[in-house]
């Protein structure tokens, strides 16, 4: 159970610089009065934020620093469970978040969110959402348990009935078959890869094996037919080297000087050419004038005919050297033919050269892999061989156990894992327990005065039934009626808490319960109800209309405004006990 002690805050919303004490563990009942604004909901925000890092009410962690000092907000909480003393402290501008067990502060190393976890998981066992069910029922940011969604309504009943370690034992599964998954993957991995040594030793071992006489005669054919064939082809190169370079230079300088005389033929037809046609233009001025261009000097017959003759044998004589020039040409050419044709046929020849040498270096290779295999064979150890695969095969037969062995583990765990699931162990253990919270809800329904049958299913799904058989849903109600439910249900899972010592706690926190749509009628009988809740249970009941409940409870505290800060006032009432 959870016995909270002492709250303390100081610069928290409109609380100043000097702590704010509340004694929670003092009185069994408590009236909380104060003007709207006097801060008496601020303890609502202040214990909600010790504890889970967020007020009651939705208010952005900025806003809870008072507007005035804007700085060293720092709200304490102390309480025990069984014989330890924890107290959590927070604080904004600087940022603290600090968690004592009986005088010594617990490691910081984590994140603050891990931090959270360990305080709400392993210490509170609550949640925020659980907390509100139990311990507060208000109207400002509470959200009750008929308007949370299915999940969240199965997640505040694990946490009462303390099965939610189900889930936590589940994850933890989970996360182990996760791990053994990864580790059997690994294994299926170097198994695969010890299979394929094995089987490469078995076809070394065969291979060493078979290798007979008879085999060893094939690899030395091979290796006399190669060396025929090198002979063979070392005798071809010693043939067509023969006088191979001393031909193959005069061809290239035979062939060379019958291309600079080509060229030189090349150049006298061009100059005979050139000739011919300064001789064919004076014969044709001598046909086409008979006076001169320049001079304009009448040219005789005489002249021209002489002229004329005289440069036509030239003419005649440049054409027949031409025409020779033409002939020595065709001759020239006829040779570059015939030399190009020898030099073509000696390249041919240093080519196969090229061509058997390659193939001789190939040759050569084969014989050397052939005597390596040969030698192999003669220096092989086949019983290393043979050690080396029994120490596979050990090795195999070791990861295929360790592999039977971890499959085993992955399937024990997924039969636990179903069991685990919501709808194994804890499914069982929440039918066990509806029968018994539908009872309480009913008794509680009826002390205030309302006479309905309600029920929740396997699925945390209400049906509620007047006494005619009709079917309701929450909804359906009216705000009076609906308050009487949540009343109902809060009072029931504080029985429950108490039956399982779950998530059981001295505290309950009325905020504005007497304010809202409760009748005459539903106020009395809510009193009677906090007066049967015994020695265990301190009440604070925040209301705005203390002249209402004026003496009812055992102690009386008052929030006043001064000087834009609260304060806190108590007066001790004594409670009429008759009016119950």
């Amino acid at each position: 159970m959870i016995t909270f002690k002492i709250l303390r805050y100081k610069n928290f919303l409109s609380s100043g610089n000097t702590f704010t004490e509340i004694d929670l563990n003092k009185d069994k009942s408590n009236l909380v009065v104060g003007l709207n604004g006097a801060g008496k909901s601020t303890m609502l925000d202040a214990l909600s934020f010790s504890l889970f890092g967020k007020a009651h009410r939705n208010i952005s962690k900025n806003q809870l620093v008072n507007s005035i000092n804007n700085k060293a907000t720092l709200v304490e909480i102390e309480f025990t469970i069984g014989i330890n003393l924890f107290k959590v402290i927070r604080g904004l501008k600087p940022g603290i978040f600090e968690i004592w067990k009986n005088g010594t502060m617990l490691n910081q190393s984590s994140h603050a969110k891990e931090y959270q976890k360990i305080l709400e998981q392993n210490i509170l066992k609550l949640n925020h959402k659980s907390f509100h069910q139990v311990v507060v029922l208000g109207s400002s940011s509470f959200i009750p348990f008929m308007q949370l969604a299915g999940g969240y309504r199965r997640d505040v009943i694990e946490d009462l009935l303390d099965i939610n370690v189900f889930s936590k034992m589940n994850g933890i599964l989970k996360e182990k078959n996760g791990h053994l998954k990864e580790t059997m993957k690994t294994l299926d991995y170097n198994i695969d890869i010890v299979k394929n040594k094995i089987e490469t030793q078995n076809k070394y071992i065969r291979d060493i094996t078979a290798l007979t006489n008879e085999s060893r005669n094939q690899y030395e054919s091979k290796i006399h037919a190669s060396q025929n064939s090198i002979d063979e082809l070392q005798t071809k190169n010693s043939e067509l080297s023969i006088g191979l370079d001393q031909s193959i230079s005069e061809a290239e300088t035979r062939l060379g000087s019958l291309q600079d005389r080509k060229q030189d033929l090349l150049l006298r037809s061009q100059d005979r050419q050139t000739r011919l046609s300064h001789v064919s233009k004076r014969i044709s001025f001598f046909e086409e004038n008979e006076a001169c261009p320049v001079c304009d000097q009448t040219i005789s017959d005489g002249h021209k005919h002489e002229i004329l003759l005289t440069t036509k044998e030239s003419q005649n004589r440049g054409k027949a050297a031409l025409k020779q020039i033409g002939v020595e040409g065709q001759g020239v050419e006829s040779e570059i033919k015939e030399q190009t044709g020898i030099l073509s046929a000696l390249r041919d020849r240093v080519h196969q050269l090229t061509s058997n040498s390659q193939e001789i270096s190939k040759l050569q290779k084969d014989i050397a892999e052939y005597q390596k295999f040969l030698d192999k064979e003669v220096s092989v150890d086949l019983d290393k061989a043979k050690e080396d695969l029994s120490v596979y095969n050990t090795d195999k037969n070791n990861m295929m156990e360790r592999k039977l062995t971890l499959s085993d583990q992955f399937s024990y765990n997924s039969v636990i894992h179903e069991m685990l699931k919501d709808t194994g162990i804890k499914t069982k253990i929440i039918k066990q327990y509806l029968p018994v919270i539908n009872k309480l809800v009913n008794q509680y329904l009826q002390v205030l005065d309302f006479f309905v049958h309600f029920n929740l299913d396997e699925s945390f799904q209400e049906t509620i039934r007047s006494r005619h058989r009709d079917e309701f849903t929450y909804d359906s109600f009216s705000e009076g009626e609906k308050q009487r439910i949540d009343l109902a249900l809060l009072f029931t899972w504080r029985q429950i808490a108490k039956m399982k010592n779950s998530v059981a706690t001295n505290l309950l926190l009325l905020d504005e319960t007497f304010d809202s749509s409760l009748d005459h009628e539903g106020v009395e009988n809510l009193i009677k109800i906090l007066y049967t809740l015994g020695d265990d249970t301190n009440v604070f009941v925040i209301s705005h209309k203390g002249e209402i409940l004026d003496g009812r409870f055992s102690n009386k505290i008052e929030f006043v405004k001064e000087k834009n800060f609260s304060k806190m006032v108590k007066s001790s009432v004594q409670p009429q006990l008759s009016v119950v």
